[in-house]
């Protein structure tokens, strides 16, 4: 169960980051490219955020969470920055790529198909849980 200051910060820092993150992404020549944080999730103890990160097209979704996994000192200073006065101390900032997208595009397509892919589960792919 989430504290309010939970999810407080999670708000503080699911819009930020997402205006950082999409600002970086045009500036570095991704004009196509959509970048929204679906979720951010933080511990009871405020020192590490879990963000997930929605990519659209989701062609370079990995490799774009690898560079944010890269760059995570510079994400996080900037962040920091926008976030002074309402935070005392940022917290450690985990990415994750959402693919609940493709997931939800997987099922309507098998319905499509007239297959049921609640009779038979091997239709879809096993998701990761993390």
């Amino acid at each position: 169960m989430e504290t309010q200051r939970q999810k407080k910060i999670s708000g503080v820092i699911q819009k930020d980051l997402a205006d950082i993150l999409q600002r970086a992404a045009t500036d570095g020549g991704m004009k196509g490219t959509l970048i929204s944080i679906s979720k951010v999730t933080v511990t009871s103890d405020l020192s590490i955020a879990k963000v997930y990160v929605s990519v659209f097209p989701n062609t370079n979704g990995a490799e774009l969470i690898e560079g944010m996994k890269a760059q995570q000192p510079l994400i996080k200073h900037t962040l920091a920055q926008r976030t002074r006065h309402q935070l005392r101390r940022m917290p450690e900032l985990h990415f994750y790529l959402d693919d609940s997208l493709d997931y939800i595009d997987g099922i309507e397509k098998s319905l499509k198909k007239g297959e049921n892919p609640i009779e038979n589960r091997d239709l879809l792919p096993k998701r990761k849980k993390t």
